[in-house]
């Protein structure tokens, strides 16, 4: 397994959001997945996913390319359903969670990318190494909530381009 095909593919696989105020917007963990999917030596593709998530959101909905994020992953909630294979990729040969307890994205730029399409350019941190990746975004709605009662958003972003 490869720690950069993780690295990029750990990147925000689906999200949603719970407004906190008029443009500010936290993510709502119960409805927040961040998944990863890598090929093992050609056998299988194994998934996982990190089950805690922090984020905050700008949302400028007159002009989604003036929004920003910044999301926060403790690496130690990652779950692959394989107890020994968690413990591996939390030690010094992976995330070395004792040394580098978050993975964190802070976006640079928002671009329009067509109909209710976006692409986020940022900063991705793991294991100490920032690289700049881009993610693909689809939002899914942007509206009131229709059981809080508040305004909410919603969306998808997935890698714009895999690891090498």
């Amino acid at each position: 397994m490869n720690l950069k095909k993780i690295v990029f593919a750990s990147a925000l696989a689906l999200s949603s959001l719970a407004a906190q105020a008029a443009g500010n917007f936290t993510i709502d963990p119960t409805h927040t997945q961040v998944q990863f999917t890598y090929n093992h030596m050609g056998f299988s593709n194994i998934t996982g996913r990190f089950d805690q998530v922090e984020s905050e959101f700008n949302l400028d909905t007159a002009d989604l390319t003036q929004s920003s994020v910044s999301v926060t992953i403790p690496v130690s909630s990652i779950s692959t359903g394989v107890e020994k294979l968690d413990a591996h990729l939390l030690g010094a040969d992976f995330f070395n969670a004792a040394q580098f307890p978050t993975a964190t994205f802070k976006s640079t730029a928002v671009t329009a990318a067509g109909e209710g399409k976006l692409a986020v350019a940022g900063d991705l941190t793991i294991h100490g190494v920032t690289r700049p990746v881009v993610l693909d975004v689809t939002v899914n709605k942007i509206g009131d909530h229709p059981m809080a009662k508040k305004p909410a958003a919603a969306k998808k972003a997935a890698p714009a381009e895999a690891a090498p």
